[in-house]
């Protein structure tokens, strides 16, 4: 775990549509909330404590809240800078084998829900991505990305840049469900946290 109040968590700043023109306030999604802690701690009867999902940079997140700030699953709540933590009291960086098993299941819903929400960020991934190596580029790290799509996408975009994921469908041959291409990247980098390169999780994009 990363220790509390470590400044790690996840840039966001409009979180419906994932606009950084705003303030700098970052935002998680719940996927979990118990809310008398965990069971197994030894003192039980603790503050509420919830899973989360960094809204930008995909970071995980184990928080403890205050009683009165009435979240549930799903609900978004800010966890950074440490003056906007108007409902959280502490804040650790963790895996994705520390989640509980709610938060587990909550987990691919909650990321296909931020690539849909953030749709021009996400398919500006396809617009933007660019060589990793002189034999690797970012797109191949998507899932069913060789060299042949990875060319029908280059040499489509310079025709001009894709405006959706349905752009995107129908421009590019071979390119199905280009949305949940992402989701499976993203849930690899989440799962994975040996992978040498990731494209989603744990990048800033302030």
């Amino acid at each position: 775990m990363t220790p509390p109040d470590s400044g790690d968590a996840d840039a966001e700043t409009d979180p419906a549509t994932g606009d950084d023109s705003g303030p700098d306030v970052r935002y998680a999604v719940i996927l979990d909330y118990l809310a008398h802690g965990r069971a197994e701690d030894r003192n039980y009867d603790q503050s509420p404590l919830a899973y989360a999902l960094g809204l930008r940079d995909f970071r995980l997140f184990e928080l403890r809240l205050d009683e009165e700030a009435g979240l549930g699953i799903g609900d978004r709540v800010a966890v950074g800078p440490p003056g906007e933590r108007a409902a959280v009291e502490e804040l650790y960086e963790i895996e994705y084998d520390d989640l509980s098993n709610t938060a587990n299941a909550e987990l691919e819903y909650v990321v296909e829900e931020i690539v849909e929400d953030q749709e021009r960020r996400f398919v500006d991934f396809y617009n933007d991505a660019q060589p990793i190596t002189l034999r690797l580029h970012q797109l191949n790290l998507l899932p069913g990305i060789g060299k042949k799509l990875r060319n029908n996408i280059l040499d489509e975009r310079k025709r001009g840049p894709f405006e959706s994921f349905e752009d995107l469908e129908e421009r590019v041959s071979g390119l199905h469900h280009p949305k949940e291409v992402l989701v499976e990247r993203i849930m690899e980098e989440l799962r994975d946290d040996d992978l040498k390169y990731k494209a989603f999780v744990g990048r800033n994009e302030q």
